[in-house]
């Protein structure tokens, strides 16, 4: 019997959806057994280690290009880190193994384990630093708001498209000291504001999901979460803009060998992730997007969540998992 011959192109999308959920469940899972235990570490530590384990039983040819870890010195899947089994097409990975490592150490609420998937060449290669962000949800005109304006400019801009007051409009902050300046200026025209403390992927998502009642997010946070945000956001629909923050030599070197030339440009959304773009995201703890990770007896139960851009397809997946040791739980 042949060989059945199966084009790039349906390769990628059967390894973006169900290959693809299975790598952030395992992630979700193993760090879940660490909610509520203080360690941070332990807890990110335990999500790299499973996200590695099953990127590198996919049959891909990956290279990590957005990382996480190097900023704050945790456990990473590294930048330049090559997953797989290099059996088959080349694809540019994304990763964020434990967003909200804080909220799954307090069993706080909006930590997931998240990752996005490219065809290479496609997603933003860029050294582990922040990003200043801004994005709306879909139905505005191209260039309703720039990351160059002033905050107050933004949300006025923002308020007459939607034809209500400042103060109708609500913008999601991460709740941080360097964000002060920004909270002053929103509420100074009566824009109302939701902070969070961590989880800016899902802050960007929720300003395209109507039922959160967010408009806006606004700040700065981590260039990973910023670059899977984008790709959500190009299948739910909306803008955003982001510019890494370079603001010391060794920053501006680093990117320099990454391709960067110009370390304040800004991107847009199709600068951010290009191509056919996936994004899987399962609940650590239960939050606004997704569920947590639930151990009932010998189940265990996940929500994930998957994106396509190319086609806008929004999946959620409902697992109940029974074959318990190949989450590696010992």
């Amino acid at each position: 019997m042949p060989d059945l011959v199966v084009s790039e192109d349906k390769i990628i999308e059967r390894i973006l959806t169900m290959e693809l959920v299975r790598v952030t469940e395992r992630a979700a899972v193993a760090s879940a057994k660490w909610r509520g235990r203080g360690n941070e570490k332990a807890a990110d530590q335990a999500a790299v280690d499973a996200m590695r384990r099953e990127l590198n039983k996919l049959p891909i040819e990956g290279t990590v290009v957005i990382g996480e870890g190097e900023r704050d010195e945790a456990p990473m899947l590294f930048i330049g880190e090559k997953v797989g089994t290099t059996k088959g097409p080349k694809v540019d990975i994304a990763v964020d193994p434990l967003e909200g490592t804080t909220l799954c150490a307090k069993d706080m609420p909006g930590s997931i384990a998240v990752m996005a998937m490219a065809q290479s060449g496609t997603l933003l290669y860029a050294p582990d630093v922040y990003m200043d962000k801004i994005a709306v949800g879909p139905g505005y005109p191209a260039g309703i708001v720039d990351l160059d304006a002033a905050p107050e400019d933004n949300i006025m801009a923002l308020a007459r498209a939607k034809g209500v007051k400042p103060g109708e409009i609500t913008a999601l902050v991460m709740d941080r000291p360097r964000h002060a300046e920004l909270i002053a200026k929103l509420r100074a025209i009566g824009c109302s504001i939701r902070l969070i403390t961590d989880g800016d992927v899902v802050g960007v998502i929720q300003c395209a999901e109507p039922a959160t009642g967010i408009d806006i997010y606004l700040g700065i946070g981590g260039a990973p979460e910023g670059v899977l945000a984008a790709g959500a956001l190009r299948c739910v629909g909306g803008q955003m803009q982001g510019r890494l923050i370079l603001d010391t030599p060794e920053k501006i070197a680093r990117a320099a060998t990454m391709g960067i030339t110009d370390p304040r440009k800004k991107y847009g959304l199709m600068e951010l992730a290009a191509g056919d773009t996936v994004v899987a995201a399962t609940g650590v703890t239960d939050g606004a997007l997704l569920s947590g990770v639930k151990f009932r007896g010998e189940i265990i139960e996940t929500e994930t969540i998957v994106y396509r851009s190319t086609t806008g397809t929004v999946r959620r997946i409902w697992g109940e998992h029974r074959e318990l040791s190949k989450f590696h739980l010992d």
